[in-house]
């Protein structure tokens, strides 16, 4: 009897200690997940610490790309077929003859009622880029907004099915997984230190093709394109405060990469201005500081944790001297001035009032509206 209890304890011991080692390395892993180590390159950086292919000068953008072009994904979305139903405003006298007034009514269109459509399945691609070994993966909303089937296809020709951790439409950023280890992935820079006439390099998967690579410099930063309110008819809660560059940015490249000449992560590659669809000279990426941003708080609280002024505000640099000069405000040449303050926000908690004007947030430059959402 007294073996039996002895080894009815030795067997709860182990089972215990063994539960423990496995809930603390799943505790672990759950927050860690997603997170570069401060310090430690992915093997893909190879090319930067071997002496014989390192570059030997800022133009060359060899090391670069063979560092960044494993981490960048193709993606292709497909969509199944929808059932819509549009209420039009008047009623149809012979719905009860022909089926109820539905979308199968022969008399739908002119009476209106219920209509029925289908729309039909889609397919698409864009690009995505790997940010830690365990298969995280960053790419524009956009891209995988409303998608049935996620497919990630790496450099390597190796093909994963993704799932959605989570979207965030305001940013245009969403953060897929994908069920692997080891992978190649790209290091963060930082966004906030890129300059003027910098190069820069933009990877992804134009036109459905292979991976390419473009090159460019910083052509503006904080450029507010106005693409979040042109998407929402009007005011926009959208963050615009984008890299502008020249490098070439086709339909597909969206979610790729934008790096710098070490390979760091400065972008992610999400729009073009072009009257045709397609590159004509500017392209703008999301700055990465904003991407890290939301990508942590998608992991680690499903949605984006954001900070609430209550301002409404006018750009000073679209003002004339004539409106300055009637707002008391002929001194400032850039800034934001405050038009009104809401009772419930962080900047009438902070003494903030109608007239004032924004000039710097913590110490940043705050020059036009874009910095100001970026901030």
């Amino acid at each position: 009897m007294k073996w039996k209890n002895l080894l009815f304890v030795v067997f709860i011991s182990a089972v215990t200690a063994i539960g423990s080692v496995w809930g603390y390395g799943k505790y672990e892993s759950i927050q860690t997940a997603g997170i570069q180590e401060s310090g430690k390159l992915p093997a893909n950086y190879a090319s930067f610490y071997d002496k014989a292919t390192a570059p030997t000068n800022a133009l060359d953008f060899t090391a670069a790309s063979a560092s960044a072009t494993p981490a960048v994904v193709h993606i292709r979305v497909e969509t199944k077929a929808r059932k819509v139903t549009n209420q039009l405003p008047r009623n149809n006298p012979f719905g009860d003859l022909f089926g109820g007034g539905d979308g199968d009514s022969p008399f739908g269109d002119f009476f209106g009622g219920p209509r029925i459509q289908t729309i039909p399945g889609e397919r698409a691609s864009g690009s995505g880029v790997i940010i830690s070994d365990d298969g995280y993966i960053v790419t524009n909303n956009h891209v995988v907004a409303n998608a049935d089937k996620i497919t990630v296809t790496t450099s390597e020709k190796n093909t994963y099915k993704a799932r959605v951790i989570g979207t965030d439409p305001s940013s245009d950023l969403a953060v897929l997984k994908i069920e692997a280890k080891q992978l190649p992935y790209l290091v963060y820079g930082n966004s906030d230190d890129l300059k003027l006439g910098q190069w820069v390099i933009a990877i992804g998967y134009p036109f459905t093709l292979d991976v390419t690579v473009t090159a460019g410099i910083v052509s503006a930063k904080a450029r507010d394109i106005g693409l979040g309110r042109q998407n929402n008819h009007g005011p926009s809660s959208s963050i615009e405060s984008y890299i502008q560059t020249d490098a070439a940015v086709n339909p597909g490249n969206s979610g790729g990469a934008l790096i710098n000449t070490n390979g760091q992560l400065v972008g992610i590659n999400s729009a073009i201005a072009s009257p045709t669809g397609s590159f004509t000279g500017y392209s703008f990426a999301i700055p990465i500081n904003i991407v890290q941003k939301v990508v942590k708080d998608i992991i680690k609280f499903g949605a984006v944790q954001r900070g609430y002024m209550g301002v409404s505000f006018m750009d000073i640099t679209s003002l004339n001297e004539d409106q300055k000069k009637e707002l008391k405000i002929e001194n400032f040449n850039t800034g934001l001035y405050i038009g009104g303050v809401t009772d419930d926000g962080a900047a009438k908690e902070v003494g903030l009032k109608k007239g004032d004007v924004i000039t710097k947030i913590n110490g940043i430059d705050v020059r036009n509206s874009g910095q100001l959402s970026a901030a």
